[in-house]
């Protein structure tokens, strides 16, 4: 401490800025370490999900371009056959086809426990059932979001990707040219090297063009996350601006519990036909046969398929909810309508929507490939393949230049300057996703009152080099 303070600034300069820089390396390296797993499994999921649409056409194919000989049966009676194709059953959701020889769809549930029943539109055959759950997409979609552990899987998502964001930023700062001749290694790649150069470079180079992307791709994300979803609910509540259900998942707990209420009032209605009918069940519930009048009026509205057609919400109601459910979200359009009298009664278009809405809608329709069609899902599946190889050829890196029964960084060279913008932007990211900013105070104050009075945690971290 004495020789600290007996130090003249122009000596005192170079050991903060090295000590700065320390730090940076080891956020960026124990970051990197975190979330290396997270980005691969994340890619991995992700890019199979970029190609949904794609996927799903092809695993339904059996079921469309049927042979139609007759006319259609009325949609209440389709409803009625899905139901009967699972005992116990009520309809959840009946959707429009989207060429008249496709296979009708209906899903139709138990509790929050859905099934999709395929059916032929002119002899109401059952051509498929499967539960929704166990969709293919469906379960990439948990696998992604979720790593099929529900909410905690939610929040470790959401530290990874929040991480990821950190590793992004101090990585610009690592690679920030200081000193150097030339942009070979540093705009594009040494592939003429040999050894640990090509996997700096492939490292370094690809975060720096791919910076920009990832990280817009890891942020479109967050609405899923656990606390950011939550967060976001909240801000278009307290704005008293929001209007309608969110269009986004808030985790498989919260669709679960949409799913039984939406059974319960559907059950509510069917009791209330057995108080008008008696004991005796009629051949389509009255409160089925309006989907006989709601289908017509919502198919004459052109929107994006696919267009769910739901129940009423409450018991009682006639008012049926008709949404569509377009992979591209600015075109997903909702209408209701009167089932008593077919009538529109009432619509919200995108546009109409939240400002939150609207812009988690442009978003996610870029995170899922879907806004600008093919383009768009390519531009994805190289993000993600990018992100892949970082992660790839950080870990190669480490694993070559791992000191010797140690796990940190190596030590750091040089010196790095305006290292406090970093600390900035890190503070400012911890306020906006708090769970991050939890992890990071937690971790902070770890280091600070445990890890760092350790000498031999110390050197195994990389916290001293001595």
């Amino acid at each position: 401490m004495d020789r600290f303070l007996m130090s003249s600034p122009s000596e005192r300069a170079p050991m903060r800025a090295e000590r700065w820089y320390a730090t940076v390396w080891r956020w960026h390296f124990y970051a990197g370490l975190f979330a290396a797993p997270f980005i691969l499994w994340l890619s991995a999921t992700g890019a199979i999900y970029l190609f949904k649409p794609q996927i799903e056409a092809w695993l339904d194919r059996p079921y469309d371009t049927l042979r139609l000989e007759g006319p259609r049966l009325p949609p209440s009676e389709l409803a009625l056959r899905a139901e009967g194709a699972v005992p116990g059953s009520v309809l959840h959701s009946f959707i429009l086809p989207d060429e008249p020889d496709d296979a009708q769809r209906v899903i139709v549930g138990v509790g929050a426990v859905e099934t999709r029943v395929y059916l032929h539109p002119a002899t109401g055959a059952v051509l498929y059932r499967v539960a929704e759950e166990a969709r293919l997409m469906r379960f990439i979609a948990r696998l992604h979001g979720e790593l099929k552990a529900g909410r905690p899987g939610s929040a470790l998502v959401e530290l990874a990707a929040s991480w990821t964001v950190i590793l992004l930023l101090s990585g610009l700062f690592l690679w920030w040219p200081r000193g150097r001749k030339g942009w070979a290694g540093v705009l594009w790649p040494r592939l003429t090297a040999r050894g640990r150069i090509v996997w700096r470079d492939l490292h370094a180079v690809t975060g720096v063009w791919l910076s920009l992307a990832a990280a817009f791709l890891i942020l479109s994300g967050l609405p899923w996350a656990l606390s950011w979803s939550d967060y976001l609910a909240h801000v278009r509540q307290v704005t008293g601006q929001s209007a309608g259900p969110v269009d986004w998942s808030q985790g498989s707990a919260a669709e679960a519990a949409s799913r039984a209420a939406l059974d319960r009032a559907a059950r509510g209605a069917r009791a209330d036909d057995h108080a008008h009918h008696g004991m005796v069940q009629p051949a389509a519930p009255a409160a089925l046969a309006q989907l006989d009048q709601v289908v017509p009026a919502v198919a004459g509205l052109d929107l994006a398929g696919p267009v769910h057609v739901t129940p009423p919400a409450e018991a009682g109601s006639m008012i049926w909810r008709a949404a569509s459910n377009s992979v591209n979200r600015p075109l997903r359009d909702a209408v209701e309508v009167d089932g008593t009298a077919g009538q529109v009664v009432g619509r919200l278009d995108f546009a109409d929507r939240h400002p939150i809405d609207r812009a988690v809608g442009y978003g996610i329709a870029i995170h899922e490939g879907a806004l600008f069609g093919w383009a768009n899902q390519l531009l994805g599946l190289a993000v993600v393949a990018g992100l892949s190889l970082m992660a790839v050829a950080g870990l190669v890196l480490w694993w070559r230049r791992r000191p010797t029964g140690r796990l940190g960084a190596p030590p750091p060279q040089g010196q790095l300057r305006h290292s406090w913008a970093l600390v900035a932007l890190t503070v400012l990211l911890g306020f906006v996703v708090p769970l991050f900013g939890i992890s990071l105070a937690v971790l902070v104050a770890l280091e600070q009152s445990v890890l760092r009075r350790s000498a031999r945690a110390s050197r195994f971290l990389g916290l001293r080099t001595g």
